[in-house]
């Protein structure tokens, strides 16, 4: 199939008005006020809403609060946070009553999309997004946060529900009893 094509007008060969148009644009944007921030000495101001990479957090005690569950694993889009949770003879967990602890937790960062979806499922709260927005490291394993590395940058998150101080209170209640 041949398609037939019109012929190009005098103006149309010599590209003036392609060029005229591209000038038009470069002098709006010329005396327009400039956006280039000065990254390392100004630092951007993190709108409302902003999520940020994901980190574990302690209780008000220093305690981890997570009991690997393993649903943010399973809901995470890019499959970037891998948990190993313990065995059947597992690690002591850290604080009363808790089953179990996890062995191994990691969030590959390069593949963390920050969609905030472990956030919204974890029901012990263990997950919390901050909001950081420059993750750098000088390698790929570097950007592999590990269970302590996440701790530490999470910090302390203050509990609203105290449900492991309540349920270790009342398994004390029920052992310094004495029986009747």
């Amino acid at each position: 199939m041949i398609v037939p094509r019109r012929k190009l007008s005098f103006l149309e060969r010599l590209y003036l008005p392609a060029i005229l148009s591209g000038l038009r644009v470069t002098l709006r944007h010329f005396f327009r006020r400039k956006v280039t921030m000065q990254y390392p000495e100004e630092r951007w101001v993190v709108p409302e809403g902003y999520r940020g990479a994901p980190y574990l957090v302690r209780d008000q005690h220093g305690d981890t609060k997570c009991v690997s569950c393993q649903l943010c694993e399973f809901v995470c889009p890019p499959r970037a946070i891998r948990i190993v949770p313990p065995g059947p003879d597992g690690p002591p967990a850290d604080r009363p009553n808790a089953e179990k602890m996890p062995k191994e937790f990691e969030i590959n960062m390069l593949r963390c999309i920050f969609c905030g979806f472990c956030q919204e499922v974890c029901p012990e709260e263990a997950i919390f997004l901050q909001q950081d927005y420059s993750l750098t490291g000088l390698a790929r394993g570097e950007m592999i946060y590990d269970k302590e590395k996440l701790l530490d940058l999470g910090g302390i998150h203050q509990d609203r529900h105290l449900k492991w101080q309540r349920k270790h209170a009342e398994a004390e209640s029920q052992k310094v009893s004495p029986p009747s």
